[in-house]
């Protein structure tokens, strides 16, 4: 990674500015996973010992540029409070009259959250005006949200343009396993891709085609390849526009000498729904009035033996309807042989990450990306904006 990191600045006595992507599940005003806001404690507790004033700022959901009451940060505040065992200061407003204030006031070592920074309109549309008022809080600004990077907003790249502007430890984590994957992977290089349609990772695959040894395809996508290869899919999720698409890839794969591993067999079920009634046929014989909603366990074991091979394995989507557990199986089991790998192992998405949560094996894995959006966009070669406003080294 060619970027500054705080490391690289000197912070202490300074007020800086650290967007965090908090944006974590809210039920009931209660915070049901915070795994983003504890990723994001080594930078803030850096700052703290460099006896910088540390001011946060983030997201919570879409409020859409309107104050929404029950996205607001007050859950975040008291639960990071516990988290450093110390009070977190809170303004009510992103670098207004509030927000100046409680700066003014902050002790060196302290922590501020800023209220919720999309509800002002200005910072989805990466309005100037916002990014210089967020700005004038603060002597550096430091990018710690990853999960936000492929955003132009003001809170993400247009503060960069005021502030001098670095990494923090959790964007520098992300970077350096992504780019590992991406640029010196260790070989034999397996990329699992997974979720419902081909049309969401279709620049994924092309980026990865002459990067990978084997590409393992689940989910709703692979039934639109195995369409693509003559397969009658019943009453499957199939992207009948994706076609051509899906059989321009497998020829070019073909080209490279790249294995890409579609499902044998299949769990299809009558209807889509939890109850189902559901059974395991081979591809070539899906019924005309069913569907499929997983991959079946032959698929399961040929996808594991692949993994087991592997020296580097990048896991994006799920492979079966993970949010009903009948069809969540497939989904399950691979991210418990993507534990078990010999070789370094990075995941992101949400339900994959969940999968390998759920099967107590996250500690197993080398990076589980905090950034769904923002690790796809990288897996594609894209630049993220939030990344490129940084300084480099």
């Amino acid at each position: 990674m060619n970027k500054k990191t705080i490391r690289d600045i000197d912070v202490t006595g300074k007020r800086v500015l650290v967007r965090v992507d908090f944006n974590v599940p809210l039920q009931d005003g209660k915070i049901t996973d915070d795994t983003r806001i504890t990723e994001a404690l080594p930078t803030i507790k850096y700052l703290k010992e460099k006896g910088a004033k540390t001011i946060l700022v983030t997201h919570v959901g879409r409020p859409k540029g309107k104050v929404v009451p029950e996205m607001g940060v007050a859950p975040i505040v008291k639960h990071l409070s516990s988290l450093l065992g110390e009070e977190v200061l809170y303004a009510a407003d992103c670098g207004g009259p509030e927000s100046v204030n409680a700066v003014e006031r902050m002790n060196s070592g302290q922590v501020l959250l800023l209220e919720n920074v999309r509800f002002y309109a200005g910072e989805e549309k990466n309005d100037p005006e916002l990014a210089r008022t967020l700005a004038q809080l603060a002597d550096v600004y430091v990018n710690d949200a990853f999960g936000t990077a492929h955003r132009a907003h003001s809170s993400t790249e247009g503060v960069a343009h005021f502030l001098p502007a670095v990494a923090g430890f959790l964007m520098e984590k992300e970077l350096k396993a992504l780019s590992e994957a991406l640029h010196n992977p260790a070989k034999p290089f397996v990329a699992i891709l997974g979720g419902a349609k081909v049309s969401d990772k279709i620049a994924v695959m092309e980026n990865l085609l002459d990067k990978v040894n084997y590409l393992l395809v689940g989910g709703g996508m692979a039934n639109t390849f195995l369409k693509a290869q003559g397969y009658a899919m019943g009453k499957s999720l199939v992207e009948t526009d994706k076609l051509d698409v899906a059989a321009q890839i497998l020829k070019k794969a073909a080209g490279l000498g790249v294995e890409i591993i579609l499902p044998q067999d299949m769990v299809v079920a009558d209807k889509f729904a939890a109850d189902a009634q559901a059974k395991v046929v081979p591809v070539n014989e899906i019924p005309e009035e069913w569907m499929a909603l997983d991959i079946g366990p032959a698929t399961i074991q040929k996808f594991a033996h692949t993994i087991q091979k592997a020296q580097t394995v990048v896991w994006n989507g799920p492979l079966g309807v993970y949010e009903f557990e009948k069809f969540a199986v497939g989904t399950n089991q691979i991210a418990a042989a993507v534990a078990s790998a010999k070789g370094k192992t990075i995941i992101g998405g949400g339900d994959v990450v969940a999968a390998v949560e759920k099967a107590g094996v996250a500690e197993r894995i080398y990076h589980i990306s905090t950034g769904g959006g923002a690790s796809l966009e990288f897996l594609e070669g894209k630049v993220l904006p939030g990344v490129a406003a940084l300084q480099d080294k």
